[in-house]
């Protein structure tokens, strides 16, 4: 699995802690990790909440990426404005717990972490022990089994609601305001990232257009 870490400017600072405890965890389980940035408060490409949401729908529907971990002070406006987007469910989790039962009922591909609210001695622990539960079994067989079957169904029937609900990405992506898009897709290792695993053409030459490149 190809996991992206995607940090907004508020938590920038935290970014090597929160990296290297995703990397500590999943790495022997045989999973990648790729780090979107921020990576540092003084970066450049100065991302918000907002610019997450496009960064981690441009990843995931473009199959750059399998899955996201995001967040930013609280973790609400990150998992919102994720959850904007086609392609993309967000959940909010600020402990382990969270993070098994998001995964094993909702079947998502992203979660959103309140780096600031709580965060303490620990906080790196705590994230490991996040990351652990969030990936230590195939995500999607219920919690608690015995409610695997409707949890399935109603996975299902959410992702029906959804593909009526939301529009296409490229076209999404051509009607925000373009400087926006453009500041999400800045970073400074997203094109030599996201061109080498990119599996949609489509959303190569949207996000190809905007860069101008």
């Amino acid at each position: 699995m190809k996991i992206a870490l995607i940090n907004e400017n508020s938590q920038a600072a935290k970014n090597e802690v929160i990296c290297n405890a995703l990397k500590k965890v999943v790495e022997p389980m045989g999973h990648e990790v790729f780090n979107y940035g921020m990576y540092t408060a003084d970066d450049e490409c100065q991302l918000t909440y907002v610019q997450v949401g496009i960064l981690a729908a441009v990843l995931l529907n473009s199959k750059a990426v399998d899955y996201v971990i995001t967040g930013c002070g609280t973790g609400e406006g990150a998992m919102l404005a994720c959850n904007s987007f086609p392609g993309v469910i967000c959940g909010h989790v600020e402990d382990p717990l969270d993070a098994y039962t998001f995964a094993q009922i909702n079947d998502g591909n992203a979660i959103a972490i309140p780096f600031a609210k709580g965060y303490g001695w620990g906080g790196d622990l705590n994230l490991e022990y996040i990351f652990e539960k969030l990936y230590v079994e195939e995500s999607g067989q219920g919690y608690p089994r015995e409610r695997a079957v409707p949890e399935q169904r109603n996975k299902k029937i959410l992702d029906g609601v959804r593909a009526v609900s939301y529009r296409k990405l490229t076209d999404i992506l051509k009607e925000l305001d373009q400087d926006l898009v453009k500041g999400a897709l800045s970073g400074e290792k997203f094109q030599e990232y996201f061109f080498a695993n990119c599996q949609d053409d489509e959303i190569a030459a949207a996000v190809k257009e905007i860069l101008g490149c």
